[in-house]
């Protein structure tokens, strides 16, 4: 490669910094994955073919990786003149400046004509402008120019080393190289770098990374020392000309998927490049249906989809195939209770007593489940909170890339606060931090929800401890707890979603609740079982307490980490309905989803309405019916039975029979194509039916809907339940 791009001594000359350029970073690369190798501990076996795969794929990562990322050091070594600056004088230097706004102008220019693109969309463009004001102010063969090489090679040394402590940081959060997660983030850095800075220290992390990129770079900087004996502009220009085909050809022929051949996932993320994989993940941030996955013939997979949600109390509305729209009849009349549904951040199951924690963790809500229907086998939609979200008000399957509560057009969907507010309910989203984020306020403020959030608490309330995402719950409680009593002043009945914060790294809460001391994981979750328990208290002190429903869930697990691609057991989320003026307790084992609790919640008020959503009443499925939606942004999961189906971009596909308690899994062999139908089907209707507007909410969804003759008996008990004992309410 080295003959071809530099067959004479003065492109060997000029372009002998890219070597010291690549021998840095796939050093710092091999130094990262080993630093990630061991900490993934017991999950990658002491396997010399997994280190091979691991080093071997990185490699092949690593220098596809670094044809971009040396993009800045070619055009350098490429454009810089060689003994004498091209730009010299305020005349030629005013000339120059003007070339470049016009250049920025019309690119902008070009960027609203063709996807109206505003000023603040372009910014990322100016560092780029700002790269090469200097250039022709340079010489290569002067001090100038060799300054400026040392000042380029220094800016991407460090860069290399914060990207690489950000994948550490990022790894042990994760457990996974950078993804869709990290392009997320981005968007909204203030509160990411706000919760980095409180959880790390970040100050001391950076000025180490500045000790550390001056020692390389001072061993190091030999390999920098520009030279060139004459060459021209032209005669350079075919070290970038061939640089840009390899990086088309890159583009091309390799793809973050490629690397997933390992059967451990631990393993295939070490084989990956933080740098790369970001920017995949970038790419496929908005992902149709039909072009990466498999997909079945509309007609079949609308069928798949109508007589999987046929139910005894449901009916169809039309004989349209493409209309999911059922009357849900109850057998009495409805009960407008109030309803407060809680959706705790990152509520793993594995933390409860009741499945097994030894901890102590949650003493409050492991008391609650004998009081409570307590539902054992539910999981969730997501990793992300705005999928619990999107589960929750939506109750549709995971949409690839994007959740729903962060698309455009996203406005006016069929939604669980829509049938509360068709009978006379003040529907709310309650939230501790600022409902910007994730684009909370504006999806909820334009499906059915009023939206109240940190900016709503008074200016003179007392805050016991806050953090970058939000008040602290018991803070947020206090919040809610006035909403429902002005609702309730009103004579309103109200519904009212609450999301939590505090189970959130850093980890912080007030003083003095929990044995643990802040900053601590299990001392957050801790802290969220007190805090639960001290609302449930100053609620029961309310008149409206006995008419009102407690449902308290998570919005997805604390990790999703595991060998395999979808580790079932990181998606395994607790679920209570508590009302103990209402409700008998019971233990219900039957497989469900995320997106089950609106339908099973508007069950048990008795509520007959109409219908679009996806999730079904638990109460209204025999056993074998249950199934559950676990996904990742681009990997689309579908549980029933033993058995997972996972569907993949590029038309992949995977079937599991999944440990539930350890998420390990082995391939299905044959594939059970029922399922696979299945699964396509549910996640193309989804996807077709919000593109082509079938999510919307209608005019005719607030038509009245008569309830089922009562029976003459009273209503037999829930399939696949258990009942509890009766006790005493806390």
């Amino acid at each position: 490669m080295s003959r071809a791009l530099f067959n004479s001594s003065p492109l060997r000359q000029r372009f002998r910094p890219l070597w010291w350029l690549g021998i840095t970073y796939l050093a710092i690369s091999f130094v990262t994955r080993v630093v990630l190798l061991v900490m993934s501990g017991s999950n990658v076996a002491p396997n010399p073919l997994h280190w091979l795969y691991a080093f071997g794929v990185g490699l092949g990562y690593d220098l596809v990786t670094y044809l971009y990322l040396a993009w800045p050091m070619v055009l350098f070594l490429w454009l810089v003149p060689t003994r004498r600056a091209t730009v010299a004088g305020l005349g030629r230097w005013l000339a120059w400046l003007a070339i470049l706004v016009l250049l920025f102008a019309a690119c902008f220019g070009v960027l609203h004509l063709m996807w109206h693109a505003h000023l603040k969309d372009v910014r990322p463009l100016i560092p780029v402008f700002l790269f090469f004001l200097p250039l022709p102010a340079l010489a290569y063969s002067r001090a100038s120019g060799q300054w400026g090489l040392y000042v380029l090679g220094l800016a991407l040394l460090y860069g290399l080393l914060f990207v690489a402590a950000s994948e550490l940081v990022f790894w042990n959060e994760f457990s996974s190289r950078f993804n869709f997660i990290a392009v997320d983030y981005l968007v909204y850095t203030t509160e990411v770098i706000g919760n980095i800075r409180e959880s790390y220290p970040v100050g001391t992390w950076l000025a180490l990374l500045v000790v550390l990129a001056l020692v390389v770079f001072v061993l190091s900087r030999r390999g920098l020392r520009a030279r060139d004996d004459g060459s021209t502009l032209m005669q350079r220009a075919r070290v970038p000309l061939v640089w840009l085909v390899l990086t088309v050809i890159s583009v091309a022929a390799v793809n973050g998927e490629m690397k997933d051949r390992s059967a451990n996932n631990y393993v295939n993320e070490l084989a990956g490049n933080g740098i790369y994989q970001f920017f995949a993940a970038f790419r496929s941030s908005h992902l149709d249906y039909k072009k990466f996955y498999r997909s079945l013939p509309d007609a079949e997979a609308f069928k798949l989809i109508r007589e999987d949600l046929k139910a005894p109390n449901a009916s169809f509305v039309s004989n349209d195939p493409r209309d999911l729209t059922r009357e849900i009849r109850a057998s009495g009349p409805e009960k407008h209770l109030n309803v407060v549904l809680i959706s705790v951040e990152s509520l793993s199951g594995d933390y409860l007593g009741t499945f097994g924690n030894t901890e102590h963790l949650t003493p409050f809500l492991d008391s609650l489940v004998d009081k409570s229907i307590f539902f054992d086998n539910l999981y969730a939609n997501g990793t992300r909170t705005v999928r619990g979200l999107e589960a929750l008000s939506l109750s549709v399957p995971p949409t690839p890339g994007d959740s729903l509560v962060r698309e455009k057009g996203n406005e006016n969907l069929f939604s669980l606060a829509s049938i509360f507010n068709d009978r006379g309910y003040v529907s709310q989203f309650v939230y501790g931090g600022y409902g910007y984020f994730d684009n909370m306020n504006y999806f909820f403020s334009h499906n059915g929800y009023q939206t109240v959030d940190r900016g709503a608490i008074p200016k003179d309330a007392v805050i016991h401890s806050q953090n970058v995402w939000g008040v602290s719950d018991e803070d947020l409680y206090t919040l809610a707890l006035s909403q429902m009593d002005k609702i309730h002043d009103e004579g309103k009945p109200f519904f009212l979603h609450i999301m939590t914060t505090s189970n959130h790294r850093p980890y912080t809460y007030p003083a003095g609740r929990v044995k643990w001391q802040a900053p601590s994981r299990p001392g957050a979750v801790a802290y969220t079982d007190w805090s639960i328990e001290d609302f449930i208290k100053r609620a029961r002190a309310k008149p409206y307490f006995a008419d009102t429903v407690f449902v308290i869930t998570a919005d997805h697990c604390a990790s999703s980490a595991g060998k395999t691609s979808i580790p079932i057991n990181r998606y395994h989320i607790p679920l209570w309905i508590y009302a103990p003026e209402q409700f008998k307790p019971e233990r219900v084992n039957a497989l469900m989803g995320q997106l089950d609790i609106p339908p099973t919640l508007l069950g048990l008020l008795d509520f007959s309405y109409r219908s679009r959503f996806f999730g079904q009443d638990v109460f209204q499925r025999t056993p074998d019916q249950g199934h559950a939606f676990p996904g990742t942004y681009e990997k689309l999961g579908y549980v029933r039975g033993d058995t997972l189906t996972i569907l993949e971009p590029r038309k992949r596909l995977e079937q599991l029979k999944p440990d539930f308690a350890t998420g390990d899994a082995t391939p299905v062999v044959p594939i059970k194509q029922d399922l696979v139908d299945t699964a396509i089907a549910y996640y193309q209707v989804a996807s077709d039916l919000y593109k082509h507007g079938g999510l919307a909410l209608r005019p005719s969804d607030s038509t009245k809907v008569e309830p089922l003759p009562a029976p003459a008996s009273s209503s037999p008990a829930p399939a696949a339940t258990t009942a509890a004992p009766a006790t005493a309410t806390p």
